[in-house]
């Protein structure tokens, strides 16, 4: 049933990465992030879990994965910042319903030798579980680095290491001075390492959660990625919008000018307006039908009142005015067409400005729609099912950061 569940995970998000059609630019552009998750893609399908563990020098990393790992595998010394560079190994757990375990060692990320830091952190945001290891209580670059990655979506266990330096009122101290520095709706395991409890407490952890931490990670990943893309493509859909809903503007206010015929008027303001709003849906990637497009209209212009007396009343106004210059020509020797030029100016003014408010109300509406017709990453992690709150509020906090952080509204025309 877990092979069946997890073949369904990787099928699912293996078919939306391969519609989403990059272009050579996109491509080149997000090189590094597509990368990334491929390989988060790929380990989704060979069930391998990656648990990183970060920290500050010399709280013992590498001593701890040593320990795990029951070898000396990870190299460690009495002076800090003997990790130098990121280190993996797979880690043998029996019983477990994923096919394997990668440890990843990083050094410390306060150590100043240190090259590549952002690596190193995009190393650990990469991690299906972070173990986030202190020697004590939190400093303020700890904290964060704590924060960072709560922002970023991640599960962390907090590991309090090194605690044979503690007594045992010292330790209980430490531990509550650590809770009252963290979130109080996110609750962060804190775990004393004293030996084999560690060891136990993860292996739990692994087995009775390590897929769906896995299948979640790889959904954040996705929906990350599809985020800069999506960004990176409305900017540049936000100027060709702006130079159609531009060029729109300029067709309207010289037939609406040199046009004194009321009904010719309005219907041509009409068609022209159905006509950028199908141009709009196109740059959007909408396909609207005919009936589609003057619904919009209809809803645009019943919904904006402004929007729908420029569009008719007030051009009718100045129409009926025109009409009334033009026969009165002949009796007045032309005097009645001197008025003529300024309205027939307003009126370019009025049709200028109503446009530009068409087309960016209708670009929103088609945004909107377009999000509904094609299925993000968010929306497959949102129809999952999570029932140990405890374990997963922290992906409450991820979809509150990412919609504050991406409002893609004003990348609208």
């Amino acid at each position: 049933m877990q092979q069946i569940k997890n073949n369904k995970n990787y099928l699912l998000l293996k078919n939306w990465w391969e519609n989403i059609d990059l272009t050579n630019y996109e491509k080149s552009l997000f090189n590094r992030e597509i990368i990334s998750f491929n390989q988060q893609l790929f380990r989704l399908k060979e069930k391998k879990i990656r648990i990183g563990v970060y920290g500050k020098s010399g709280v013992g990393k590498s001593s701890v994965l040593n320990s795990l790992l029951e070898k000396d595998i990870f190299k460690t010394n009495i002076i800090n910042g003997t990790t130098r560079e990121i280190q993996t190994e797979l880690w043998p757990l029996k019983d477990q319903t994923l096919d394997s375990v990668e440890l990843l060692d990083t050094p410390g990320f306060d150590f100043c030798n240190i090259k590549f830091t952002d690596k190193i952190y995009s190393c650990i945001n990469h991690s299906d579980l972070v173990l986030f290891l202190v020697a004590g209580d939190l400093n303020r670059n700890e904290l964060n680095q704590i924060s960072s990655l709560i922002k970023d979506g991640k599960k962390i266990i907090l590991i309090l290491n090194k605690i044979n330096f503690f007594n045992k009122n010292d330790l209980k101290e430490i531990e509550e001075n650590i809770k009252s520095k963290l979130p109080k709706d996110l609750n962060i395991p804190i775990i004393r390492n004293n030996g084999k409890n560690l060891k136990n407490y993860l292996t739990k952890i692994i087995n009775q959660y390590g897929e769906i931490f896995l299948t979640l990670n790889s959904l954040q990943q996705a929906d990350k990625l599809f985020l800069q893309i999506k960004k990176q493509r409305l900017k540049k859909r936000q100027k060709l919008a702006q130079s159609t809903i531009g060029k729109f503007s300029t067709i309207k206010a010289s037939a609406v000018a040199l046009n004194p015929f009321i009904f010719f008027d309005v219907a041509g303001s009409f068609v022209l307006d159905t006509a950028l709003i199908s141009k709009l849906s196109k740059i959007y990637g909408l396909k609207l039908k005919g009936e589609s497009t003057k619904k919009i209209f209809k809803n645009i212009s019943i919904n904006n009142l402004y929007l729908g007396v420029t569009q008719v009343g007030v051009n009718t106004s100045f129409n009926l005015i025109k009409k009334v210059f033009l026969l009165s020509a002949p009796f007045t020797h032309g005097l009645t067409l001197l008025p003529y030029g300024p309205i027939a100016i307003i009126q370019a003014v009025i049709a200028i400005h109503s446009t530009k408010i068409l087309g960016k109300l209708a670009a929103k509406e088609i945004f909107i729609r377009s999000k509904a017709s094609f299925i993000e990453p968010a929306i497959m992690i949102q129809n999952m099912t999570l029932n140990d709150p405890d374990i997963f509020n922290h992906i409450n906090i991820y979809f509150s950061n990412r919609n504050l952080n991406n409002n893609f509204v004003s990348i609208l025309p």
